[in-house]
């Protein structure tokens, strides 16, 4: 008969990360008070102090679940429940959010980097115009305490219609629902929109010079900014 391994040996289950002890306790709370889909959750502020953690930690947990599509974060109202989920199949899409993000920012780098060249390049007056008002869009949804996710959206979009190139613009699409999700998660990083816009201005200074290698570097260097995510530990 076999002798049975020395349970010493076994190592330690690895303990779960904060922000997965939150989205756990937060989906007990949306179970127990049997939410359901378009209810409102407490305040931020009600949620922390239940908690026992900061706002901006908590804020860090919510967006995890708005990434996910199980919250939707509205200005002015709050987190809104869009579906209850199982806390199992929270923690495996969360995980396997994580790890996709650098395989995301290397996809972003290899389309929009040249995306950004071309559209130096070939754009016409009316791309830049386009150009100019959706910074307009995300600088005014920044200026009202929102977080301009949807500016953002539209930025990159009018930077890949200035491209003109068809083929680029397809595999973009193609891939826009998994950039959706890293741009909820960084523009939920504190000051991040205010960066992002700044890049974007200094992006859109290089497209209109018509300076393809500026335009280039500078969405290198946007994409690096947007892709620095802070995971909670």
């Amino acid at each position: 008969m076999n002798a049975l391994p020395d349970p010493r040996q076994l190592g330690r289950a690895p303990r779960p990360r904060l922000y997965e002890q939150l989205v756990e306790q937060i989906l007990v709370y949306i179970e127990e008070a049997q939410l359901g889909a378009g209810d409102l959750l407490p305040a931020e502020r009600i949620l922390a102090e239940q908690l026992g953690v900061s706002r901006a930690t908590l804020a860090q947990a919510l967006v995890a679940l708005e990434v996910l599509g199980i919250i939707d974060v509205q200005h002015g109202t709050g987190a809104v429940l869009v579906y209850r989920p199982s806390l199992a199949t929270v923690i495996r899409k969360l995980r396997e959010h994580q790890t996709r993000l650098p395989e995301i920012a290397e996809a972003r780098s290899t389309l929009e980097v040249k995306l950004a060249a071309l559209a130096a390049s070939r754009r016409t007056a009316d791309d830049l115009a386009a150009i100019d008002a959706a910074l307009d869009a995300m600088a005014a949804e920044i200026g009202a305490g929102d977080r301009g996710t949807r500016g953002d959206e539209l930025f990159h979009q009018t930077v890949t219609s200035a491209a003109h190139s068809p083929v680029l613009a397809q595999l973009m699409a193609f891939i826009a629902e998994m950039v959706l999700e890293t741009r909820i998660e960084s523009l939920g990083q504190p000051g991040r929109p205010e960066q992002s816009l700044r890049s974007h201005r200094v992006i859109t200074d290089a497209i209109r010079a018509g300076d393809s290698a500026s335009a280039a570097a500078a969405m290198q260097s946007h994409i690096d900014l947007v892709s620095d995510v802070a995971l909670l530990k």
